[in-house]
């Protein structure tokens, strides 16, 4: 069996949820996995494979910063990132040394510079699989103006974070075409789901899961307290009941419980989160993160898919809560929970490459950037 080093970006829990959906794969497979997590993403999957055979290391990665209006503050996360930039030969230096130990036989990374780059200097293929490569690789062209040309400039930085990687896949819950030049060089996936979520039996309850990273807004606040059902929120903290608000320490086994046997989430527009909602057949109420425009993107897509609704984290209303939370029922019967999971598909590619079913093209960026002609459709 293969050893495989497998990289994430550590801000928030989407890129570990991700990861830990392919090691679990992987596992039973009987593949050796080394995985590398930044922040967050260590200290989700650190506790998790402490007793097992998967070695976790800490490395450096990049971080977001955030105003005192609690908005992206683009200022500080470019001068983080320009720190991070700078020290980055110092940590490819350090596991160049650790390839040359190992001679691991693929790299995965999911949005994560260091390891690829690595890679690419010791000349072992990797793969890139995430979802910020849709940026690239998706036909945005059904987005707002503005939205498209935020997507645009993100696309830039996707671009930049690396290069080369012998195939793509994209994580996403919608699915958008394909741009013509991408066509049969990147796949695109379902979210990639955990065990805890495929063993759910999802039933619908009388509560709505509320999730929210680091904060909320008066006006959520007072929408919540108005919706007239129970609420079990998350990301806040633990304290004390008010009202129909039960406030909820984070606890995963606790909240995909909550989350299965919910009537609808009400989160931030990750990826990740919405995608697995999705899979358990909840509706999503999306209020993207302020300055986040990936998170506006996502929320564009859940609307356009029939399965949930969105607005500014700002402004949500009660009237529009109660709307959401009336139509539960249309939202359901636009769910196609099978297409959510896309496990198999991002493990097929993965074998095919293990398997030598799939050439590796040195040339592939000259046909598209940082993919190869040779990838198939699954």
């Amino acid at each position: 069996m293969a050893l495989i080093y497998y990289s994430m970006a550590g801000e928030g829990r989407g890129h570990a949820t991700r990861a830990r959906s392919l090691v679990e794969e992987l596992l039973k497979e009987g593949h050796d996995v080394r995985l590398f997590c930044p922040g967050d993403a260590y200290d989700l999957l650190a506790p998790v494979y402490a007793e097992s055979s998967v070695r976790v290391d800490r490395i450096p990665g990049l971080v977001f910063h955030y105003n005192r209006q609690k908005k992206l503050d683009p200022v500080r996360t470019a001068l983080g990132a320009f720190g991070y930039a700078v020290r980055m030969p110092a940590l490819i230096g350090r596991l160049e040394k650790l390839f040359r130990i190992d001679h691991p036989d693929l790299v995965v990374t999911d949005f994560e510079p260091s390891l690829p780059r690595t890679a690419k200097r010791v000349g072992i293929p990797f793969l890139s699989i995430n979802h910020q490569h849709f940026l690239l690789a998706n036909d945005l062209r059904s987005l707002p103006w503005r939205l498209q040309v935020h997507a645009w400039f993100m696309a830039q930085v996707v671009r930049r974070y690396y290069s080369g990687q012998a195939a793509t896949v994209i994580s996403q819950f919608y699915f958008p075409p394909l741009k013509r030049n991408w066509e049969g060089r990147a796949v695109q996936a379902g979210v990639l789901m955990r065990p805890e979520i495929l063993n759910c039996e999802p039933v619908i309850g009388n509560h709505i899961v509320v999730y929210l990273r680091k904060f909320a807004s008066e006006n959520l606040m007072r929408a919540l307290k108005a919706c007239g059902r129970e609420v079990r929120l998350y990301g806040l903290g633990k304290l004390d009941h008010h009202d129909n608000i039960c406030y909820c320490e984070i606890d995963d086994r606790r909240f995909l419980e909550d989350l299965a046997s919910s009537q609808a989430l009400i989160s931030t527009a990750g990826n990740q989160l919405v995608g697995e909602a999705l899979y358990l057949g909840k509706p999503v109420f999306a209020m993207p993160e302020p300055g986040n425009q990936e998170q506006h993107i996502n929320a564009h897509y859940l609307a356009e898919s029939g399965a949930g609704e969105w607005t500014e984290l700002e402004f949500v209303t009660p009237a529009q809560l109660r709307r959401f939370l009336n139509s539960l029922d249309s939202y359901r019967h636009r769910i196609d929970p099978a297409r959510m999971n896309g496990n198999s598909v991002a493990m097929k590619v993965i074998n095919d490459f293990l398997e030598g079913r799939v050439q590796i093209c040195d040339t592939a960026e000259r046909h598209a950037p940082g993919v190869s002609r040779q990838v198939p459709a699954p």
